[in-house]
């Protein structure tokens, strides 16, 4: 069970109420040990019993102003008091149903996606990635352990599941059977493991990219099933590098996993039994899309062939990368399947 986060705001009427609270107590406390021989704690016992209405015995014996004075209090006291407690109510149950009504819609969104990507981590690099998800309209799901980070999560609009990554239950939740890819981002190399392990024994298909913080984990996380491992550390090690020795290199690189360059649209396309782009060239394809770039083809044998010429054989399993403004992306996407 989790507990939700208190609002960080208290609404204006309620802070007004309270403070009306407060005036009253102290009123009804100075008013007592004005009028009588009350001690302090015997006066503000009495203003808390008579506010409360419970009923108890006076502390003292009260004269005609004391008791004129314990009417104006109840009759001004008791008002506040029960305003107070209505506003606080009613903060309560909005707050309990809102996050009802959330929770239930939030349900009702995740189950209605398929192809979608699974964001497992919403620390420093799952912010990142969800970031550049949302830039280019991809469907995702956020699922993130701590209750700060998945009211982060919130904040930002981002369908969001409050869960251990690993646990099938919550993955289920997630929809991933019917997801394309998900990406292990914990900050964890033994959850990211695991995450991956529960995810390829739930469903074999679906690409999972994972996050690796030491270099001799990477080997792990293969063998556990992750199609990819990135490491931070050699990333930005290797990219730093490149920033430092072939600097227009780096920018190209960076323009290119932006994903939109101006009315030019990074796509990929799978060569599979669905199309009828296998057996074909590659110069074939490309007829009639005039602003269409091909960047490179990854074979199924996972050779990667950069810049291939246009009599390049497709066989099923390769994988194109092609630059291209809009309208061209959607004539390809007519003759093959986007991924």
């Amino acid at each position: 069970m989790h507990l939700r986060a208190l609002p960080a705001v208290i609404p204006p009427r309620l802070q007004v109420a309270l403070g009306l609270f407060g005036v009253v107590i102290v009123v009804g406390t100075g008013g007592y040990l004005l009028l009588t021989d009350m001690s302090f704690v015997d006066a503000l016992y009495q203003t808390v019993t008579t506010l409360s209405t419970v009923g108890f015995r006076e502390l003292a014996t009260f004269d005609t102003k004391a008791k004129l004075f314990t009417v104006v209090l109840i009759l001004f006291g008791v008002g506040t008091v029960l305003y107070t407690l209505s506003l606080v109510m009613e903060q309560v149950l909005e707050g309990d149903l809102r996050s009802r009504f959330y929770a239930r819609r939030m349900t009702m969104q995740i189950a209605e996606l398929s192809g979608h990507y699974i964001l497992c981590g919403f620390g420093r690099v799952g912010q990142e990635i969800a970031r550049e998800l949302k830039e280019r309209g991809v469907d995702f799901v956020v699922i993130e352990q701590t209750a700060e980070q998945y009211e982060r999560a919130r904040a930002f609009g981002y369908l969001v599941i409050n869960g251990d990554a690993s646990d099938e239950r919550v993955l289920n939740q997630s929809n991933l059977r019917t997801a394309r890819c998900l990406l292990a981002a914990s900050d964890s190399d033994a959850g990211n493991t695991y995450i991956t392990l529960t995810a390829k024994s739930m469903n074999p298909g679906c690409h999972v990219v994972a996050r690796c913080g030491l270099p001799h984990n990477e080997e792990k996380l293969r063998l556990a099933g992750a199609d990819r491992v990135l490491s931070l550390y050699s990333l930005g090690g290797r990219r730093m590098v490149l920033a430092a020795l072939q600097p227009l290199a780096a920018d190209f690189m960076d323009t290119l996993a932006s994903g939109r360059h101006g009315d030019l649209v990074l796509a990929e396309f799978e060569v599979n039994p669905d199309n009828a782009l296998a057996g074909r060239k590659v110069g074939e394809i490309l007829i009639g899309c005039a602003s269409a770039t091909l960047l490179g083809i990854r074979h199924a044998t996972g050779q990667l062939e950069v810049g291939p010429k246009n009599d390049v054989l497709l066989n099923e399993g390769d994988i194109i990368m092609v630059m291209a403004e809009e309208r061209d992306i959607a004539a390809l996407n007519a003759r093959g399947s986007s991924r």
